[in-house]
């Protein structure tokens, strides 16, 4: 049986890691969850704990509707806890990693600052297939169409389970099943959810804001232009690894 950790970077609590977990367990894979305890968002592939000598913090919790499933609420990152639970430190390693639902959308090359797409991208980078799941929010910052999440999480991981893709981003719309364009492929978009913008700046200080970058100014066929336009989208992506398309040796300097 396909032994597969569902870890999130919206805490143990988020509507959107008990989903996930229960669309595993549905599937017949062996179960288990570790999150973080607190919301880590914007913890891209960072490996900070709450411990000492490598000792990591963790309290064992429940799922309702998933008495068998051993879920663990774990004070450290995604990254962190992902490259744990692979080392074996919640028996034995898994065969695929689930991280999401993250409550919000990842695309664009932001998705580097994503603790859901980080635990992904470590999970691959230690050899271990990995699904970054988000979705979508509405006008009021929250998510509406759980159903239409479940939905196309369902079909997409049926068909991740049998691909050969090492690792990939997900990203469902907000919109009502009925309403829902497909799935489709999807490039990476070259701006993310969001831009900073400096609006004042002291003696010692500036102040940054972050503002939406809506859907439509995205470049067409890219993934953030298509879910805003009613598509889910799927970006397979590259773990970390050396660019074999460009010679390090350019960089070698001549005379040390």
């Amino acid at each position: 049986m396909t032994r597969v950790l569902v870890t999130n970077d919206d805490g143990i609590d988020a509507h959107g890691l008990h989903l996930l977990a229960h669309l595993a367990a549905t599937a017949g894979l062996e179960t288990v969850v570790a999150a973080p305890a607190d919301e880590r968002s914007g913890a891209s592939a960072s490996l900070v704990v709450h411990g000492v000598d490598g000792r990591i913090t963790h309290r064992t919790r429940s799922l309702d509707g998933l008495p068998g499933v051993p879920v663990h609420a774990v004070y450290a990152t995604p990254a962190a806890i992902v490259r744990a639970v692979l080392s074996g430190a919640l028996g034995p390693a898994p065969d695929l990693v689930l991280s999401g639902v993250n409550h919000g959308p990842n695309t664009g090359t932001a998705i580097l600052h994503s603790g859901t797409v980080g635990a992904a991208l470590t999970a691959a980078a230690l050899g271990t297939r990995a699904l970054a799941v988000s979705a979508d929010l509405g006008g009021d910052g929250a998510v509406h169409h759980w159903d239409t999440v479940e939905h196309v999480t369902t079909a997409v991981l049926d068909r991740f389970l049998t691909s050969g893709v090492p690792v990939a981003g997900l990203n469902v719309p907000d919109v009502a099943l009925s309403a829902l364009r497909g799935v489709v492929a999807a490039p990476l978009a070259p701006l993310g959810a969001v831009e900073a913008r400096v609006t004042g700046r002291g003696d010692d200080e500036v102040t940054v804001v972050e503002e939406p970058i809506p859907g439509a100014r995205q470049p067409e066929g890219t993934d953030a232009r298509m879910l805003a336009d009613g598509w889910a989208t799927l970006t397979a992506l590259v773990p970390v690894a050396a660019d074999s398309s460009v010679d390090p040796a350019d960089l070698v300097p001549a005379d040390p």
